[in-house]
């Protein structure tokens, strides 16, 4: 007997070991644990010979900070072109290095990007909501996907995933033969300790079984939103009114993809149709609006979208310019087919815009953008078949659940379809970290705090030599470059020597200035929010981001899609100053267009800011 109490338990591996262990488990990685289990021996003994293989070069390890290490062998990178998988079941999180565009559209499907690393990592959890609206038709289907991601089962996890799939199905909303709204629970359990507890007193007018209540009238709304807030989100499978009828021919021709957004709007009556931005979600709504063949309200943020809204009607379908209205601070027209800004809809005093006409279909642009009053006008718009548009269903205030309960579930294809596919020109991200400009820079940065401190880091003058330098780069091609800030904007513009286009330029100057980018001489525009959406620029071929707003991920989508069209080779600059937060904003920025499959690259300007001009 040795007097060293570990000798017994100690565990000689080489690296053809390894190898084995890890074909049994058919995957390239391993936990000490699982060595342990597979060698019959302590954890700490395995994690001790798996070391000792790192320090002599033939595996390397990857830490997961609070969750167990991994090893993989040393020359894995080189020799396969794989990416690892790790699942983390307890939290539901998947850590994936280096994953293909192919890897990174699937998790979309199931799972919520959290964070990304600048040496390739990407975390992802697996949340309620990303199994409730999961676009599977049924859950093998699902469980089939997150196995082929993660590589494995893991019973607890799917349990798990089960029993969410269980809740999206729980209730549902249907219209009964005498006209008015029943939910039905799968269970008089459910009906009972769930929907009649948690709902307020009178949303429910009495029960017609064990298993099915009476919604009271205007309460449909309520009653969705109480029970997503719940967990437990409805199926809405009720009948909705038609409105007056509006026969509509379509002129363009739809996409295979297209079609099948609208007919999976059509067989649910309501839904958010989520494509990236050049996928044609306009025309795919004129398809919506000529299969219900109804009146149609059609919501927008801004002026400028009422205008292309209503140019894109009159090229593509049979209507007239007599049909249809416009409805915002200059016009007030309530027609067949009206095209109204969310700010002169939401206000009190436009009620008849809701009111005058019987609305078949409501629609949604930019469905991130429905305000609070827009969202109690919606409450009363349940009967209506509801279409919401959105390359970024994303609201930072973190209430997509409205979006999806008062409008309707995403119906979309993935974005790796549609760049494989050469629909639409997958964008090349490219976060670029730049130094200071000098001392004095840096000093006031250090000595500021809040909003100060913030400003000063986007308006880093760097930032200007940068831009010159990624101009020279790309010759005679369109450029915008977005700032977040009036002062900002102004002083790039004037250093470039071309125009600034923000909220302040009148309507009249903004649209000229758009038309010369489109169809004229000008390839450079510097522009502030406004053009982070509401614009159809398709000539954009390159995209430079300033400065944006925090780590908003819908901005970062939306400014890289304003260069995300058919054709071309479509580049996005993230100017992000080294040392900063800015550096955390904009990868969380670019935190959306990572979820849809796209390689977001990060590196760091090595050009010193006084050479600049040589």
């Amino acid at each position: 007997m040795t007097d060293d109490p570990g000798a017994e338990d100690a565990l000689e591996l080489d690296i053809d070991t390894v190898y084995d262990v890890l074909e049994e488990r058919g995957r390239p990685l391993a936990t000490a644990s699982e060595v342990a289990r597979a060698h019959g021996c302590s954890p700490a003994a395995a994690e001790d010979a798996l070391e000792a293989l790192v320090a002599a070069g033939e595996l390397d390890r990857f830490d997961a900070e609070t969750d167990p290490i991994v090893w993989y062998p040393a020359d894995w990178k080189a020799t396969v072109d794989r990416e690892r998988a790790v699942l983390f079941p307890n939290r539901r999180e998947v850590v994936v290095d280096r994953p293909s565009q192919f890897t990174r559209a699937r998790l979309a499907g199931f799972a919520h990007l959290v964070e990304t690393n600048r040496t390739g990592g990407y975390v992802y959890e697996i949340r309620p909501e990303d199994v409730w609206q999961a676009p599977y038709d049924d859950l093998a289907s699902l469980l089939e996907s997150v196995r082929a991601v993660v590589g494995e089962r893991n019973r607890g996890l799917e349990e798990w995933i089960e029993g969410q799939w269980d809740r999206a199905h729980a209730f549902r909303l249907y219209t009964h033969e005498e006209g008015y709204v029943v939910l039905e629970a799968r269970s008089a359990d459910l009906l009972g300790n769930v929907a009649e507890q948690h709902l307020e007193e009178g949303q429910l007018r009495a029960r017609i079984s064990d298993t099915e209540a009476w919604v009271a009238e205007d309460e449909t709304a309520a009653v969705k939103r109480t029970l997503y807030e719940t967990g437990y989100p409805v199926v809405d499978e009720r009948a909705l009114e038609a409105g007056d009828e509006l026969p509509i021919d379509l002129r363009a021709r739809l996409r295979d993809y297209q079609r099948t957004w609208v007919d999976r709007f059509v067989e649910r009556g309501a839904g958010v149709l989520v494509g990236p931005p050049g996928s044609g979600k306009t025309i795919a709504a004129l398809g919506v609006m000529a299969a219900v063949e109804g009146e149609t309200l059609i919501l927008v943020p801004s002026r400028e979208l009422v205008s292309q809204w209503r140019d894109a009607i009159l090229e593509h379908t049979s209507l007239t310019a007599e049909t249809v209205g416009e409805y915002h601070g200059g016009t007030k027209e309530i027609r067949p087919v009206t095209i109204a800004t969310y700010h002169t809809a939401g206000m009190d005093r436009h009620r008849a815009l809701f009111e005058d006409r019987r609305w078949g279909l409501v629609v949604y642009d930019e469905v991130h953008h429905v305000s609070a009053p827009i969202f109690r006008r919606t409450a009363e718009l349940q009967s209506k078949s509801r279409l919401g548009l959105s390359a970024t269903p994303v609201r930072e205030d973190d209430k997509e659940e409205e979006i999806f309960t008062l409008i309707g579930p995403p119906i979309g294809t993935d974005w790796g379809a549609l760049f494989d596919a050469g629909y639409v020109a997958e964008p090349e991200v490219e976060i670029r970290y730049v130094p200071w400009g000098g001392e004095e820079d840096r000093n006031a940065y250090v000595s500021a705090t809040g909003h100060e401190r913030r400003q000063l880091a986007a308006s880093n003058p760097a930032k200007v030599d940068e831009i010159r330098h990624i101009l020279r780069a790309h010759p005679g091609q369109k450029a915008l470059i977005f700032v977040e800030y009036l002062e900002q904007g102004d002083e790039i513009a004037e250093d470039l020597g071309v125009p600034f286009v923000s909220g302040e330029t009148p309507h009249a100057r903004r649209r000229r200035l758009f038309e010369q980018f489109r169809s004229g001489p000008r390839d450079v525009l510097v522009v502030s929010r406004i053009g982070d959406e509401g614009i159809d620029l398709p000539e954009a071929e390159v995209a430079i981001d300033a400065s944006g707003l925090g780590g908003s991920r819908r901005q970062g989508a939306q400014r890289a899609g304003r260069t995300m069209r058919p054709v071309g080779r479509a580049r996005m600059y993230v100017l992000a100053t080294r040392g900063t937060d800015e550096e955390d904003f904009a990868r969380r920025r670019m935190r959306h267009l990572a979820e849809k499959g796209v390689r977001v690259t990060e590196v760091t300007s090595g050009r010193d800011p006084a050479d600049a001009e040589e």
